[in-house]
């Protein structure tokens, strides 16, 4: 095996893993709060408290979503 080709290899997981670490973040983000918009959605419905628990969880969902982002940001190595 050249030398070269191992570096481009190397390089290419690299890149790989950056791309799927930037990925991670979004569906991330998308996760949290779409859950949170459901939860609220189905909770209103189910109690008939509309648009409070919406709210509620939609406030939760981006509050989980940035403590999340943080928690990737501060632990990278530990996947």
């Amino acid at each position: 095996m050249r030398p070269d080709n191992k570096d481009e290899k190397k390089e290419r997981r690299k890149s790989a893993r950056a791309m799927s670490e930037f990925a991670q973040v979004g569906v991330t983000m998308a996760a949290c709060i779409i859950i949170g918009v459901f939860l609220g959605r189905f909770l209103d419905r189910v109690l008939g408290t509309s648009p409070w628990l919406l709210l509620v969880f939609s406030l939760l969902g981006v509050i989980s979503a940035i403590k999340s982002i943080f928690d990737l940001a501060k632990n990278p190595d530990e996947k």
